[in-house]
C-alpha cells in the first residue's frame, strides 16, 4: 500500500528545491562562484534522489517488482502509466547525471550542470503527474 503521506512529503520537497534552484538562477552573475555552483549541484542531486525515493516506494508498494536500478524504477513508472513514458526516460537520464555528480565518474563541465539546471520543468512535470496519479488512486 502506498504511504501517501510519505510520497506527498517527497513531492513537496522536490517542489521546494526546484523553487530554490529557480531563485538561484536569478542571482547576480558576479556573485556566482564555486560555492554557488556546489549549491546548485547539491540541490539537483537531492531533488533527483527524492524522485528515485518516490519511484522505489511505488515499485515496492504497488508490487511492480524489484527494479534493476534507480533509473529502472523511474522507467517502471512510465511503463505502468504512473508518469508519461517520455518523462520517465528523462528522469532515468537524470539519475545517470546524479551518479556522475555524486560518484565523480568523470569531471563534470559546469556548462553541463547549468544545462541540467535548465530542465527544471521535468521536476515540475514529475510532481504534477505523480500528484494526479495519487488523486486517481484515492478516487
Amino acid at each position: 500500500m502506498v504511504d501517501e503521506g510519505r510520497v506527498v512529503r517527497l513531492l513537496r520537497g522536490i517542489s521546494e528545491r526546484t523553487a530554490r534552484l529557480r531563485a538561484g538562477y536569478a542571482s547576480d552573475p558576479k556573485d556566482r562562484g564555486d560555492l554557488w555552483l556546489d549549491g546548485i549541484k547539491y540541490l539537483l542531486v537531492t531533488t533527483i534522489e527524492s524522485c528515485v525515493d518516490v519511484a522505489q516506494h511505488l515499485a515496492s508498494s504497488e508490487d511492480f517488482g524489484a527494479p534493476d536500478s534507480n533509473a529502472g524504477a523511474l522507467r517502471e513508472l512510465g511503463a505502468r502509466g504512473v508518469i508519461e513514458q517520455l518523462l520517465a526516460e528523462e528522469m532515468a537520464r537524470a539519475v545517470g547525471f546524479r551518479n556522475v555528480l555524486v560518484h565523480q565518474y568523470a569531471k563534470v563541465d559546469d556548462a553541463i550542470v547549468l544545462a541540467a539546471w535548465g530542465r527544471l520543468a521535468d521536476f515540475d512535470s514529475f510532481v504534477s503527474q505523480l500528484s494526479e496519479w495519487l488523486a486517481e488512486q484515492r478516487a
